[in-house]
């Protein structure tokens, strides 16, 4: 994130330079001493995404890979928007809830 606001702010400042540059030619026979307002007072959303263009990637190709298998795999609405068939199967274990009723040979308490 830091990389980012800094490469955005950067960009706004390279800018501010250019525009500033171009507006001393247009007024080169003009007054000099003008005061001059910032032609780039903020910084823009599309300063962020020249510097969202420009970031160093901090996860590889293949851990991207991977994220994009287990979202696909894991999630039924990007996996339709994705246009893919597979979905995870879940192998539920067998109803076996019998196991926990009370009967009466079960109930010797261990402990006493």
């Amino acid at each position: 994130m830091t990389e980012l606001c800094q490469r955005a702010t950067k960009a706004a400042i390279r800018e501010s330079i250019a525009s500033e540059e171009e507006r001393r030619k247009l007024m080169a026979g003009e007054d000099e001493n003008m005061e001059m307002e910032d032609a780039v007072p903020n910084i823009t959303r599309t300063h962020f995404e020249e510097a969202m263009a420009n970031a160093r990637k901090s996860v590889t190709a293949y851990d991207l890979q991977k994220f994009e298998q287990f979202r696909t795999k894991f999630d039924p609405a990007y996996a339709a928007k994705m246009g893919a068939k597979q979905r995870a199967v879940i192998n539920w274990p067998e109803d076996n809830s019998a196991q926990f009723e009370n009967k009466e040979e079960d109930d010797d308490d261990l402990y006493s």
